[in-house]
């Protein structure tokens, strides 16, 4: 398959966004937080946390700029060093809000319509959905070509609008007759771990809009409370097998050891090298022992991240300025490109 964006020449350069939206757990560190970690020591890379997406639901004022930090603290104990990549909040830049108004314009409503994620959100009221329910996939498109952004870590459930901002980007490139102007973004899939599932139920994506605490790890539980949600995982009766096939159908015992093999940084089928034929019991006590050594040190970090929200304020200022200082000569290149006056 050809690729349009193959002759561009600008720098490579990562982008990602996390919603404000709920304290963060096991899948999000695994899925996003870990292997944003690992890209800072590799790649140029822009991290923000989208409040602008989070607004296509109902927000509370008093609240959303609090959620906003506490995402700011999960990423920086994390390990992300603001020094090295660029955390900032999506609204402090005006950048994407234009450009995304601009890609409405070159975006189609049958490639929005097509967009299973609105679909699954909106459900069977989509007349009552907003309008930026339905947008949403363009801001997104938005946030990563305000920065030409070249690479998007994605997980399964991203991949269709990334294929999107790929469209509009091409589309954009061809209707202004700029062939070279945006690149096109591709996915960036680095290590395991993409897709965590509820401790309750395999089936479905852990969630931090889940009723049950017991569904999901989250980043500031202490090791008891581990020891009690692992304990409490749904798994099956068999023991674990030989091979990833034989999981098929075990969707509990299958997220357990995709758990496992991320927090390990090896394969499912080395983890089950190491544990077939055993039972869950001696299993589930080894992948405490994996979530403690991972998971504790991070929650402690964002006790103590959290109580400073002056230095987390210091670190969204920065990256705004940062961020900005490479999204304005590109949107001012944009106007040029389509012939705005003054531009």
């Amino acid at each position: 398959m050809s690729n349009p964006s193959a002759d561009y020449n600008g720098p490579e350069r990562v982008f990602s966004g996390v919603q404000p939206t709920g304290a963060l757990h096991l899948g999000n560190y695994l899925g996003a937080l870990k292997k944003f970690v690992a890209l800072q020591e590799s790649h140029d890379c822009i991290f923000c946390v989208v409040d602008l997406h989070a607004i296509t639901i109902p927000q509370d004022p008093k609240t959303l700029a609090d959620n906003t930090r506490k995402i700011t603290a999960a990423f920086l104990a994390a390990g992300l060093d603001p020094k090295r990549a660029i955390l900032f909040v999506q609204s402090a830049v005006k950048a994407h809000s234009e450009l995304a108004w601009i890609f409405n314009c070159s975006a189609r409503m049958g490639w929005l319509e097509r967009m299973t994620q609105f679909k699954d959100k909106a459900g069977k009221d989509k007349e009552r959905a907003s309008v930026g329910l339905f947008d949403y996939p363009v801001l997104q498109a938005a946030d990563i070509l305000a920065y030409k952004a070249t690479h998007v870590p994605v997980g399964e459930d991203q991949k269709q609008h990334l294929e999107l901002s790929r469209d509009i980007a091409e589309r954009f490139n061809r209707d202004y007759n700029a062939p070279r102007f945006f690149p096109l973004p591709e996915p960036l899939i680095k290590g395991p771990g993409a897709r965590i599932m509820s401790l309750k139920d395999g089936t479905k994506k852990m969630s931090k809009s889940d009723a049950s605490d017991l569904s999901r790890i989250n980043l500031e539980d202490d090791a008891d409370t581990i020891a009690r949600k692992i304990k409490k995982a749904r798994t099956d009766p068999e023991p674990i097998p030989h091979s990833p096939g034989e999981l098929k159908g075990r969707d509990g015992a299958a997220n357990l050891v995709g758990i496992y093999a991320a927090l390990a940084e090896v394969s499912d089928q080395d983890v089950l090298d190491e544990y077939a034929g055993q039972g869950f019991g001696i299993f589930k006590s080894a992948l405490t022992e994996l979530l403690v050594q991972a998971i504790t040190p991070i929650g402690e970090e964002l006790t103590r991240v959290n109580a400073d929200p002056a230095h987390i304020d210091a670190v969204l200022k920065d990256g705004a300025e940062r961020a900005n200082a490479i999204a304005a000569p590109i949107i001012d290149e944009v106007r040029q490109t389509i012939g705005f006056w003054g531009a």
